[in-house]
C-alpha cells in the first residue's frame, strides 16, 4: 500500500480485541505502510478527526506483547450508528474528507453486527461514487452470533472466563447445602443468542458437574416448568446452580428481567440494556420455595478478563488483524475476514475474506441440534465445538502484584 490506514474498534469490548489491532500493525509494518493510524473511539471519534499515530505504541515488540494483554478497547469504544446513506450523504462525505486529508487508503473497523453494517455502508457508498479507499471488516464479539464464519474473536475467552468461573462458583456453593441447598442462579450475556450462557457447560470434567441447567435465549422460557425443575433439584441435590441467559423471555416477548426492575435505556442501535434476570428469578425462588438463594452477575467480567484469555482466542483475533491487512494490499474491499476450521483432532483453523453484505446485520443462532430435548442444557455437539476455543493461556506481565496494561496517552 502506497498510502496510510486506520484501525477502530467498536461495540462491546473484548478481552482480545486489541490483539486484533496488534495484528493489523503487524501487517502493515510489514508491508512497508507509511503511518498507521487509531481512530480514538471508533468512527464516532473518527469523524471527529480524532487519531493517533500507533507507532508512538507499538514500534517495538514489547508494545505489541502488552498490547495482547490488555483488555477492553486500547482505542476506545463507541455504539455510533452510521445513519442511512440516502439523506446524509454529508456524513458520509466527512469520513472521506478525513481520509483524504490523513492519506489513508484503508479503514479497518473491528466489530460485531452493528460494526460490520458500517464497513459494508462506507464501502457500498465508496462503489457509488468511485471513491478508492478501501474498508475491510474484522470480526469481533463475545456474543459469537456473526454469521459465515466458524467463530468470532473473543468468544473463546470469554468461554474459557465463563467455564472457570462456573466452576468457582459450583465449588463454592457445593460448601453449603447441610440443611436445605442453596440455589444459585448465574446470569450470563446474551440476548438473542445463547453462545456464552452455553460455555456454562465447558465447566464440566472429571472434578465438577457442572451447572444443573442452562437456559438460552434461543428457547421461550416457560417460568412454571422453571419451578418445577428447582424444586426437584433442591430435593434431590444439596447445592443448585442454574445458569440463564440475559436475554430469556416469556412466550409473549418479554424478557424474563423485566419482571423485575429492569432498566429503560435503549442505545443508539435500539437494544435495550438487560440485567436482573438472575435476581428476578432467585427471588421468585426464595418466595415460593423458602430456599436460601443467590444471583451471580459476570456482566463485563466476562469479556474483560485478559487474566483468563485464551491463547487460541489471542492468536486467531491476531491473525484476523493481520489477515485483514494482507486482503486490503490484494485489493479486497467491503469484506470481512472469516475463520474458517479445517480441523477438530487436532484442532486447525484459517482464514479468508467474505463478502460484508452476507455478514452485517445478520445474527447466527446456537444451532438447535446442540440444545437438549428439554430445553434446558446443551450437549455434547457443543462441547466439541466450543473446547478448542479456550484451549492455552498467555501470562499477564505482572508489575507489583497486578497486571500491567497498555493505555493511551
Amino acid at each position: 500500500m502506497r498510502g496510510n490506514i486506520v484501525v477502530g474498534q467498536s461495540g462491546g469490548p473484548t478481552a482480545v480485541i486489541n490483539s486484533s489491532v496488534a495484528g493489523v500493525y503487524a501487517a502493515a509494518k510489514k508491508l512497508g505502510v507509511k503511518k498507521i493510524y487509531g481512530m480514538v473511539h471508533g468512527i464516532q471519534g473518527f469523524l471527529q478527526d480524532n487519531l493517533i499515530d500507533l507507532g508512538e505504541y507499538l514500534d517495538d515488540e514489547t508494545g505489541i506483547e502488552l498490547l495482547k494483554r490488555t483488555p477492553s478497547a486500547f482505542l476506545g469504544s463507541c455504539r455510533f450508528k452510521m445513519p442511512k446513506i440516502e439523506g446524509h450523504e454529508e456524513v458520509y462525505e466527512k469520513v472521506f474528507e478525513i481520509m483524504e486529508k490523513h492519506d489513508i487508503e484503508c479503514l479497518f473497523y473491528a466489530g460485531g453486527n452493528d460494526s460490520m453494517d458500517t464497513v459494508k455502508m462506507l464501502s457500498d457508498y465508496a462503489a457509488a461514487h468511485n471513491k478508492p479507499q478501501r474498508f475491510m471488516g474484522v470480526p469481533k464479539t463475545i456474543d459469537n452470533d456473526l454469521p459465515v464464519t466458524d467463530h468470532c474473536p473473543g468468544y473463546g475467552s470469554a468461554a474459557k472466563y465463563i467455564a472457570t468461573s462456573m466452576k468457582e462458583i459450583i465449588r463454592d456453593n457445593e460448601s453449603f447445602g447441610v440443611e436445605k441447598p442453596t440455589v444459585c442462579i448465574v446470569e450470563i450475556m446474551g440476548r438473542h443468542a445463547g453462545w456464552l450462557t452455553a460455555a456454562a457447560a465447558l465447566s464440566r470434567g472429571d472434578d465438577c458437574t457442572g451447572p444443573d441447567a442452562i437456559y438460552l435465549p434461543e428457547v421461550t422460557f416457560d417460568m412454571d416448568k422453571f419451578m418445577e425443575k428447582v424444586k426437584h433439584l433442591a430435593a434431590t441435590k444439596s447445592s443448585v446452580v442454574i445458569a440463564v441467559s440475559e436475554g430469556i423471555a416469556l412466550a409473549d416477548g418479554r424478557f424474563v428481567c423485566e419482571l423485575g426492575n429492569a432498566s429503560d435505556f435503549v442505545d443508539a442501535f435500539g437494544h435495550k440494556q438487560l440485567s436482573g434476570c438472575a435476581a428476578t428469578l432467585a427471588n421468585k425462588v426464595a418466595a415460593e420455595t423458602g430456599l436460601k438463594t443467590r444471583a451471580v452477575e459476570f456482566s463485563t467480567l466476562q469479556r474483560a478478563a485478559t487474566h483468563l484469555a485464551s491463547l487460541t482466542d489471542i492468536n486467531e483475533a491476531f491473525q484476523v488483524g493481520h489477515d485483514a491487512v494482507v486482503a486490503a494490499e490484494e485489493g479486497k474491499t467491503g469484506m470481512m475476514i472469516t475463520l474458517d476450521r479445517n480441523g477438530d483432532d487436532p484442532y486447525q483453523c484459517g482464514t479468508s475474506a467474505y463478502d460484508i453484505h452476507a455478514i452485517a446485520n445478520v445474527e447466527r443462532p446456537v444451532p438447535a441440534e446442540w440444545i437438549t430435548e428439554d430445553g434446558c442444557d446443551v450437549n455434547e455437539g457443543y462441547e466439541k465445538y466450543a473446547r478448542p476455543l479456550i484451549m492455552g493461556e498467555l501470562q499477564p506481565l505482572f508489575i507489583n502484584g497486578v497486571p500491567r496494561h497498555l493505555v493511551r496517552k
